[in-house]
């Protein structure tokens, strides 16, 4: 088995005397809340939850923007509510299942962990469950997470996102789309690309390339353009691989678009520029936010987001040209 990372440690720095219920606006749907089958018990209810022990575990890789938005937002939470919190983070889905359980040795309070490979965390939630430790769910696996045993979700439909991209293609005539997915077997960006082919009324075309080498990717991404002409339009799934897809492009001398889902303050200028015709946000600092909130509110109040039935959804929402510089300074100081 893979060596998991050394988590990080981080610690909350004020404490939360009033707490108010978060409102998620998107452009297209809201979480809702109603009864379900929430765990009871002990950890239910616990007065005073300051100084709550919570620890989040991502499959990102290290020192992806992405993953520094939502560890961003986990931090501003944890502030708030004197919560003490450990991040930790494996693209190993078993080296991801292990941090979990090194949570559960470490006795947390709460663990907050998204769900890419369903399968694997499922095993590591139950153990959660069984030490009397609620879980939450963020950013993937928003098919799974209830039968996984995830308490809360938190994040986008990424199927939902997805037709909303085709349609998008649709209403700005393009005719090829070629998605570019960068981690075989990742739900959350399969959804993505099959939501897209679904909704575009024109032809899609996927593209599997390694995401840990951006030369390659650029390198595949500029192959296939060579070889396919017609492609008028290249769909990342994250904001690092669309500025590689731009350079593809020139590489290739195509005439083909670049569209992506996810945002960060360089992605924010290539909008600006026209270099990007838009970027889809699932904003990634709420996501963490809301997580590490959502296990306080539990703990000090008994409070479910959704009810335990229904996700929080976070995105999709839209970044054009027309709208850039709403966003351009949140995502210059890093919670964009």
């Amino acid at each position: 088995m893979k060596t998991p990372p050394t988590p990080h440690p981080l610690r909350g720095s004020a404490r939360a005397t009033a707490v108010a219920c978060a409102a998620v606006v998107c452009l297209l749907m809201a979480g809702c809340t109603g009864s379900g089958d929430s765990p009871s018990g002990s950890d239910a209810k616990v007065p005073g939850a300051a100084g709550l022990r919570v620890t989040l575990v991502t499959h990102g890789a290290e020192g992806d923007a992405f993953w520094e938005l939502v560890k961003k937002g986990a931090e501003a939470a944890a502030a708030k509510d004197g919560a003490d919190l450990t991040y930790a983070n494996d693209p190993d889905a078993a080296g991801q299942a292990e941090l979990v359980r090194d949570a559960i040795r470490d006795r947390a309070d709460g663990i907050a962990l998204t769900l890419a490979k369903p399968d694997a965390m499922k095993g590591p939630i139950g153990e959660a469950r069984a030490a009397g430790i609620p879980v939450v769910g963020l950013n993937s696996g928003i098919d799974a997470w209830r039968s996984d045993g995830v308490l809360e979700y938190f994040g986008q439909d990424e199927s939902l996102a997805g037709r909303a991209v085709g349609d998008k293609l649709d209403g700005l005539g393009a005719h090829h789309a070629l998605c570019v997915i960068h981690e075989r077997g990742n739900v959350a960006l399969e959804a993505r690309c099959a939501g897209v082919k679904k909704a575009f009324g024109g032809d899609t075309d996927m593209l599997y390339v390694d995401g840990t080498d951006t030369n390659a990717l650029t390198e595949s991404v500029a192959a296939r353009l060579r070889q396919d002409p017609g492609i008028d339009e290249v769909v990342t799934l994250g904001a690092q691989f669309a500025l590689a897809a731009v350079r593809s492009v020139r590489q290739a001398d195509s005439r083909a678009r670049v569209a992506t889902f996810d945002l960060n303050k360089d992605l924010v200028k290539a909008v600006q520029d026209g270099d990007v015709q838009f970027a889809v946000d699932q904003q990634p600092y709420l996501q963490g936010y809301l997580a590490v909130d959502a296990l306080w509110l539990y703990k000090s109040n008994g409070n479910v987001s959704g009810g335990g039935v229904a996700p929080v959804l976070t995105g999709p929402a839209f970044v054009t040209k027309a709208n850039v510089a709403s966003v351009a300074r949140l995502a210059a100081d890093g919670t964009r």
